[in-house]
């Protein structure tokens, strides 16, 4: 039982003692390969350069690492094997449960995943230049994930200072041979430092901010966001599920990111707080500071301009059940009926808005 176990452990070790098993298979110096693209490649852009859902296994000790719940994950040895066009990789790699409300069995029968990767047997794979990734799981149900992922690719659209993700289908092998192999939905979650470097910017080291300090567009673009996406699990001065950047000027630069609570995913699991004095994540709770009618406006404009390739990403994704795309469509069409509608806007954005309740997250 113990012969599966016996061989990651293997591979772990020859991998990370530099004897690669890949070695007389690597493309010869100076040739115009893949490998050798990549290796001149802009740091950590390859991975989420497509869209197309990504396959590969993870091979680990799964029943110590679903018991791993505790206050102090520790590191557990894996490999991840992936079919390229010049080959197998086969890397070796650390895994660590992460999360707090899905890292509880509680809530979650899998828990959320980091990636970390020895950089340098990275090199010529798809993971190039990666070091840690964060894997958002299956949690419980698969489509979750999907839509969870939909909403990251939502906010691209909106502006490149964003956190890009790549769908996974993962196939979690037991090393120990005491499981069948089970294959999920999951997505990778690009590094802070590299929507940094992609924007010019840097991440903010602020441990706590004000939303009156972020920078005014920014900071609408991100509040308008959350309620269309009926997000009201975020916080700036908790900095809970928010990330700060700074570019040299007055003003924070917040993005967003973990949307597993908003109303457009409907997890059965995400309910608000009692203080919001909402029933529903689907119902709508603007909690942004309150700007111009001409900032707002601008807002609105940038909305309206992408809405639809907004429709467009759940329109064309066969992986959705239709009645949830149908759901989704009139749940978008009720945000775009309120924001061209300079009364129902008013009212959302200024006087019904719940700006002054901080709710450090329920996460």
């Amino acid at each position: 039982m113990k012969q599966h176990y016996l061989i990651v452990l293997f591979l772990w070790t020859i991998y990370l003692s530099g004897e690669t098993m890949a070695t007389a298979q690597r493309t010869p110096s100076g040739s115009d390969s893949l490998a050798d693209k990549r290796a001149t490649a802009d740091k950590a852009t390859i991975l989420f350069e497509s869209d197309a859902a990504l396959a590969f296994t993870l091979t680990a000790n799964l029943r110590a690492l679903s018991k791993d719940r505790g206050d102090q994950p520790v590191e557990h040895a894996a490999v991840l094997i992936h079919n390229e066009a010049k080959g197998v990789d086969t890397l070796p790699l650390t895994l660590k449960v992460r999360g707090n409300f899905r890292r509880s069995k509680a809530n979650c029968a899998f828990p959320p995943l980091l990636m970390d990767f020895p950089k340098k047997k990275t090199r010529n794979s798809l993971f190039a230049h990666q070091n840690k990734l964060k894997l958002v799981t299956h949690c419980q149900v698969d489509e979750w994930v999907v839509r969870e992922y939909l909403v990251y690719k939502l906010y691209n659209l909106l502006t490149d200072l964003s956190f890009r993700a790549r769908l996974v289908r993962v196939t979690y092998a037991d090393s120990l041979g005491k499981r069948t192999p089970e294959t999920h939905w999951g997505f990778l979650l690009e590094d802070d430092s590299e929507v940094a470097k992609r924007n010019g910017v840097k991440v903010s080291n602020l441990k706590q901010s004000s939303m009156y300090y972020a920078d005014s567009l920014s900071m609408a673009t991100v509040a308008v966001f959350e309620y269309m996406i009926g997000n009201t699990d975020w916080s700036v001065p908790y900095l809970h599920n928010i990330r700060l950047f700074a570019n040299g000027q007055a003003g924070s630069l917040p993005v967003p990111y973990d949307f597993d609570y908003s109303g457009i995913v409907e997890a059965s699991y995400a309910i608000p707080p009692e203080q919001l004095g909402i029933q529903s994540v689907r119902e709508r709770l603007y909690r942004g500071p309150v700007y111009s009618v001409a900032l707002f406006q601008r807002v609105f404009n940038k909305f309206n301009d992408i809405k639809p390739q907004f429709y467009a990403l759940y329109q064309n994704d066969n992986r959705l059940d239709k009645g949830y795309v149908k759901r989704t469509l009139r749940y978008l069409d009720e945000f775009y009926a309120l924001i061209n509608k300079p009364e129902t806007a008013r009212l959302a954005f200024n006087e019904d808005a719940k700006n002054g309740v901080v709710v450090k997250g329920l996460k």
